[in-house]
This record gives structure tokens, C-alpha cells and sequence, in this order.
């Protein structure tokens, strides 16, 4: 009688023990066939999204909601747009980026000279005397540092190098100058108080704009390159004498004279 008694308990708590053990497996079907329908969809979106034509060498898969973008192309401005785009595709996790750089292996003294010479004449009649962008190049790894006018600058000079044949990477320190009524008329003041000098507007005949201002809530920093120890001491004694200049620092190097800065 008694046995008789234990063997329904017996059995219901089997069921109770089994039955969630069932459930879970299939919640976890589910969550799996959910995450394929999710991978079927990021792939096709991410596909769509690289189908132009400077896309064509790069391939992309999904897995787990995460893109993974690989092969090759030639400007790491491509690398760099479709990373962009796959991390706009819905429901995309992450994005992993492989792409390798391809194009032509330049010199790192090489590339930097080149650079260098581009993003001078860049924005030329824009400002482009209020841009002191440096460049290091380091294994084709471009830095871009200094000091730019505006976001716009700043977006145009990275866009440039990006395009630029030989870099495989672009690391952006620009600072931008801010954006001040008071800042602008110092730089304009400064700009003729230097330009403006007899022995010194030779250098307002070049687009390059040899002479670069910087200005930063008073504070104004001089960069470039100028012939003489003369030509920089009166660039900067002329920003000197600009009304609201808090303080001039003199960064201009004189030509074929070993540079201070790093």
C-alpha cells in the first residue's frame, strides 16, 4: 500500500525535474535559430552596404551579430569608410576590421616629405595660414598633430592623407583652435601685423602660406618655416605688437638649421 503510494510521487517528480530541462532546450533553439535569421539579415544589409566599386576587394562575414571585414584595398581611406558602414548596418554587435592596406610601400622620410608638401597648398584661400598640422609617419602609420582652424580643416586634412598613396593608417591629434569672435580678430590682426611687414611679405606671395598662426584665447603660437634668424625674430616681435595678444611663442624654424621640435 505504501509502495504503491511513492510510485505517483516518484513519477511527478521526474516530470517536474524533466520538463524544465525540455523547455530550456527549446528556448535555446529558438535563440538560435533568432540569431541566424539576425546573421542572414546583417550579412545581406552589409553586403548591399559594400557593393560599390571601391568595396570590391573586400569581403564580409557574420556571425553572432559580429561583422568581420577582410581582404585589401589600396587607399586606407576605403579601409576606414567600410568600417563606417558596417557599423551603420542594424543590429550589428561589432565589427572586426582586417582589411589590409595594399598599396605601394613608400619610405617613411619619403612619405612624410610628400604629406607635408600637400597639406600646405590644402585649403589654400580658406585659411590655410591658421592650419600648423604636423605629420610623423612611422611604418606608413601617419599622426596627425597640431593645430587646425575649424572641423572642416581638420576633416579636410585627414580626408587627404587617408586618400594619400602609401599610408596604412591615420592617427588624428588635431587640436582644433576654438571658436571665439575675439580669437578671430586676433588671428587677422596677427596675420597683417606679419604679412604686412616689407621684410617679411615675400612670404604672402606662396599659396603654401610659409608662416602659419595659431591662436588659442589670446595666446598665439607662430609655426613654419622662414629663411633667416632675422625673418623669425621679426615675425615674432610684429605678432607682439598685436592689441589682446596675451603671449607670442615663436615656433618658426629657420631654413637648413636643425629643428627643436620633436
Amino acid at each position: 500500500m505504501k509502495l504503491s503510494r511513492l510510485i505517483p510521487i516518484s513519477l511527478l517528480t521526474v516530470a517536474l525535474v524533466s520538463a524544465p530541462i525540455y523547455l530550456h532546450a527549446a528556448g535555446d533553439d529558438k535563440a538560435a535559430s533568432a540569431t541566424g535569421q539576425n546573421d542572414a539579415q546583417i550579412q545581406a544589409d552589409v553586403t548591399k552596404q559594400l557593393s560599390r566599386k571601391q568595396f570590391q576587394g573586400i569581403a564580409a562575414t557574420v556571425q553572432n551579430g559580429i561583422i568581420t571585414l577582410s581582404g585589401s584595398t589600396d587607399v586606407f581611406e576605403h579601409k576606414q569608410e567600410a568600417d563606417q558602414k558596417a557599423h551603420r548596418v542594424k543590429n550589428v554587435l561589432a565589427v572586426r576590421n582586417l582589411i589590409d592596406v595594399s598599396g605601394p610601400v613608400v619610405p617613411d622620410a619619403e612619405l612624410q616629405s610628400k604629406i607635408v608638401g600637400k597639406l600646405q597648398y590644402d585649403r589654400v584661400g580658406y585659411g590655410n595660414a591658421f592650419n600648423a598640422i604636423s605629420v610623423n609617419v612611422q611604418n606608413g602609420v601617419v599622426t596627425l598633430g597640431g593645430h587646425a582652424l575649424g572641423p572642416v580643416a581638420k576633416d579636410s586634412a585627414i580626408s587627404l592623407v587617408s586618400n594619400f598613396p602609401g599610408v596604412k593608417d591615420v592617427v588624428d591629434e588635431i587640436e582644433v583652435d576654438p571658436v571665439s569672435p575675439m580669437d578671430d580678430r586676433t588671428r587677422f590682426a596677427v596675420y597683417r601685423a606679419v604679412y604686412g611687414y616689407p621684410s617679411l611679405n615675400r612670404y604672402a606671395i606662396d599659396p603654401a602660406q610659409t608662416i602659419r598662426i595659431s591662436v588659442q584665447n589670446g595666446n598665439v603660437t607662430l609655426y613654419g618655416v622662414v629663411d633667416t634668424q632675422a625673418d623669425k625674430d621679426t615675425a615674432g616681435l610684429r605678432a607682439n605688437t598685436v592689441p589682446g595678444v596675451f603671449k607670442v611663442t615663436n615656433d618658426l624654424q629657420v631654413a637648413n638649421q636643425p629643428s627643436d621640435r620633436k
